[in-house]
């Protein structure tokens, strides 16, 4: 399925429930892809993208976290992390901005691709973030962002339209 960007930006939703239903490694792929050709500072790339498809592990992540709605039929759950030791030295918190462009392209792209996913946080909280790493055995070096469940959308919600005219500013505040 084909969309211009534009089109793509303006309805894509958060998708909390899924079919259950198993995605391609194709598709997986793609959207790993897209989340690379994100753009990041100084071209550091200081990312990590830790994939979970064992359903007894997404079970866990669904228990131990709630809100990121794992256990309602995501087929896998992309755990997009900073890898601190790539991060530039100067600016160490950039890490952030690169991950968060990495995490809407994956967000997109799912969309795209007729599929469902939703960004739940997990940084900048520390004990979501300690718990995560815990839980998946990373390093130090590497902190989650967030996680988004990704899948077969099981339900299609409204599209929101967010503008508001109010909220531009134009030379000064």
């Amino acid at each position: 399925m084909q969309k211009s960007a534009i089109d793509n930006i303006m309805t894509r939703v958060s998708v909390r429930h899924f079919t259950g239903e198993k995605i391609s490694d194709e598709q997986l792929e793609q959207l790993l892809r897209c989340a690379m050709a994100a753009p990041s500072a100084m071209n550091k790339q200081p990312w990590e993208f830790l994939v979970v498809s064992d359903e007894d592990m997404l079970m866990r992540l669904d228990e131990e976290f709630p809100y990121s709605r794992c256990g309602n039929g995501a087929a896998v759950a992309i755990i997009p992390c900073g890898n601190l030791q790539r991060a530039i030295s100067t600016m160490p918190d950039f890490w952030v901005n690169d991950l968060s462009a990495a995490t809407e392209n994956i967000l997109l792209a799912a969309h795209a691709m007729g599929l469902g996913a939703v960004w739940t946080g997990v940084h900048p909280n520390p004990e979501r973030a300690q718990k995560l790493q815990e839980l998946l055995g990373l390093p130090a070096h590497i902190v989650p962002l967030c996680i988004v469940p990704v899948g077969i959308p099981a339900e299609q919600p409204e599209i929101k339209d967010k503008w508001d005219a109010d909220r531009i500013h134009y030379n000064a505040f």
